[in-house]
């Protein structure tokens, strides 16, 4: 065989729904016939979406997942396209994260995933047996180098591929968004391409699962590493490949390549997925959030609307006697930018109550954050009362700055089921906001130009839980904290070296401990997305109960 068609399903599987991801592949694989395709390749874990986690413990859903790919492999007798499909393998008494060729009615082969990542995110380690090096898969005459996911990153399992003859190597994944990361893969791939002389496919799936986003961005290179395709990033897509046996190997006829995406854009069409994604598979009808007027719950709004479209967005003011004029025209003015259902209810009686209920057993001591807290729960409380009644799901609005330095109240504005900002940094907020202001972005559903009044984006940060209050009044200027805790968090710096980055030694001693107090709020706190290296949640575990300082002398 001279000439193979080779089409690449980048498909949104739904976690756990195993016939709907089956029928998924299925018309992934009617359209890859109509267009001539002799293989469809289908992303890691497809069957069921990764990553599995435990469900992979429950002996019923392995043998679920094994089932439909069975009847996908009946279905093959067709005559039509073979099948690349990600499961798990039970193979006596050990489990594998898995490939399966399917082809001519059968299972014609698979392959376990050999080297099973064990960082960050990912814990295959807990749950999967690695399998051995992976040999090459006769498929209608071709010799297929099939890897999963972590094995592509280790030069010696494509190597290994190589030397036992595979022509072309193709590489089924689960792999997570970072931002810069979708370049990055091709960067690595490239070296893959070095070390073996053979062109490599990149298939990724594209999805929101829980805090991890899968940005797609498939791709191929030839062995003269240069780029013969790229697919869509944050987007479904099908498409055919076309390969042709040269003396000097195999070579895919190049497509058009789609231009890169700059940071910002990858990081709202990150956030965008992750929050569709989560309120769509979990059957919400919509979200409502508190819009308090500041920069953060504007954001969250504007990329709420972006995600599900405005009519599935609900916006609630909540004044007390400390929220600004200012505020209250901010905040209309954001529902009316954005075009969503915006209601104001003031939590000054619940402020007299709590003080009534509260009075006698707090007589003689001075107001203090307490009373700042309480504000904060009473607006959690209003916000979570209406999630109750009409069934949408609440959206935190806090960032990681706040999140990092204990900046928030727990069962107040940490009340909720999802964070869009979750990982992204204040400085990283404010030039997003400019951002989406300018640009209206690919498959949002939002509306064009501006989202928020430009005094949202300048006015200085406030939580408005006593007069004149901001932000600074209890942390550093966000540009210096971000910095700090971007040493302390994402890079592990001890003090003395980010004092040596030119820091002020009292500040990061200061951050430093705000860092950790915080961690049992961070425990408590929603999912949100995954945007950087260095998450909180699955990315970063620290203990509760931590003694350590780091200042050890």
């Amino acid at each position: 065989m001279d000439q193979i068609r080779i089409a690449l399903a980048q498909i949104n599987p739904h976690q756990g729904q195993i016939l709907a991801n089956a029928d998924r592949i299925r018309a992934a694989r009617a359209r890859a016939a109509m267009e001539g395709a002799h293989l469809l390749v289908t992303p890691e874990f497809s069957i069921a979406g990764y990553p599995p986690e435990d469900l992979v413990l429950k002996p019923a859903f392995v043998a679920d997942c094994v089932k439909a790919i069975e009847a996908l492999a009946a279905e093959t007798a067709d005559g039509g396209p073979g099948l690349v499909v990600g499961g798990p393998w039970r193979d006596g008494e050990s489990l594998h994260n898995a490939l399966y060729v399917l082809d001519g009615g059968r299972i014609i082969a698979r392959r376990a995933k050999h080297e099973l990542p064990n960082y960050g995110v990912f814990d295959d380690k807990r749950t999967f047996v690695p399998g051995p090096a992976p040999g090459p898969v006769a498929f209608r005459g071709v010799r297929l180098g099939l890897m999963i996911c972590e094995d592509w990153w280790f030069p010696h399992v494509s190597e290994t591929l190589a030397e036992s003859g595979a022509e072309i190597l193709i590489a089924i994944n689960g792999s997570p968004f970072e931002v810069n990361k979708p370049y990055d893969r091709v960067d690595l791939a490239v070296a893959r391409v070095v070390e073996t002389g053979l062109p490599f496919v990149f298939l990724n799936q594209v999805c929101g699962q829980d805090e991890l986003v899968f940005d797609g961005g498939s791709f191929g290179l030839n062995a003269d590493r240069s780029l013969a395709f790229r697919l869509p990033l944050f987007e479904e897509a099908v498409a055919t490949t076309d390969w042709t046996r040269r003396n000097a190997g195999w070579i895919c006829a190049p497509s058009a390549i789609p231009p890169q995406m700059p940071p910002l854009e990858q990081t709202w069409r990150a956030m965008m997925l992750g929050l569709a994604d989560y309120v769509n598979k979990n059957r919400f009808p919509g979200v409502v959030l508190g819009l308090s007027g500041g920069i953060d719950s504007a954001i969250t709004a504007a990329c709420a609307v972006d995600a599900l479209g405005p009519d599935r967005v609900r916006a609630v003011m909540m004044p007390s006697p400390y929220t600004s004029a200012e505020s209250l025209e901010d905040a209309a003015a954001c529902a009316g930018l954005l075009g969503i259902a915006y209601d104001s209810i003031g939590i000054g009686p619940a402020m007299a109550a709590f003080g009534a209920m509260l009075a006698p057993v707090f007589e003689g001591r001075q107001a203090d954050t307490t009373e700042e807290n309480i504000q904060s729960r009473a607006r959690g409380l209003t916000l979570m009362a209406l999630s109750n009644k009409f069934g949408d799901m609440l959206l935190t609005t806090g960032n990681k700055s706040e999140m990092s330095v204990g900046y928030a109240t727990l069962y107040g504005d940490m009340c909720g089921g999802y964070s869009v900002l979750k990982d992204l940094y204040k400085t990283r907020v404010f030039a997003l906001s400019r951002w989406r202001n300018e640009v209206f972005p690919e498959g949002a559903r939002g509306p064009r130009g501006p989202v928020m009044p430009l005094r949202v984006i300048e006015k200085p940060p406030s939580a408005e839980l006593k007069p004149g209050q901001t932000d600074q009044d209890s942390l550093p200027p966000y540009d210096i904290l971000d910095s700090i805790l971007e040493g302390l968090v994402e890079r592990e710096r001890d003090v003395d070296g980010l004092v040596a980055e030119g820091h002020d030694r009292a500040t990061v001693v200061r951050v430093w401990k705000m860092l950790d107090r915080a961690e049992y709020k961070r425990r408590q706190a929603p999912p949100g997305v995954k945007l950087g290296t260095r998450a909180f949640g699955r990315d970063r575990r620290y203990p509760l109960t931590n003694g350590y300082t780091g200042l050890i002398a």
